[in-house]
């Protein structure tokens, strides 16, 4: 049984499901064309660096901009892995190849909402390429 979240769109409706496929097609396809009409005036987005917060881009105008220099990148890739919908979130499982080395790629999560037929938030997140120190390891210090 689907439980697909439908939201109307400007002359259309998209559901979130449709909006998120679209975004990831921009970034796989390298087509900064299929972002038009996919964000919200008023999104918010927190890119997955620096660390340990991440960059936060406000507005729709600053949210496409930053992805667009992303898709328009093509010594990179983005590749999303699984994609997981729940009424107007969306959790996509992804991987990032940014050279043709063997470590130099990283995985990561992107937590998206969507309302009205466009993205109005996106939140990422990934693996590090530094070390991390366990808690244990913290307090000894």
């Amino acid at each position: 049984m689907s439980t697909r979240h439908t939201t109307e769109a400007v002359g259309s409706v998209r559901d979130t499901t449709e909006v998120i496929d679209r975004f990831n097609r921009a970034f796989i396809e390298h087509d900064t064309g299929l972002l038009a009409g996919l964000i919200a005036e008023d999104c918010v987005m927190e890119s997955v660096q620096p660390a340990p917060g991440g960059e936060l881009v406000r507005g729709g105008e600053a949210c496409t901009a930053w992805w667009s220099a992303v898709i328009d990148d093509r010594a990179t890739q983005f590749t999303p892995q699984e994609v997981i919908v729940a009424g107007e979130r969306a959790t996509i499982v992804w991987s990032y190849r940014f050279g043709a080395g063997p470590d130099q790629w990283v995985r990561g999560v992107n937590v998206m909402r969507v309302t009205g037929g466009r993205i109005t938030e996106a939140f990422g997140f990934s693996k590090t390429a530094g070390e991390v120190p366990l808690a244990a390891e913290s307090d000894a210090a």
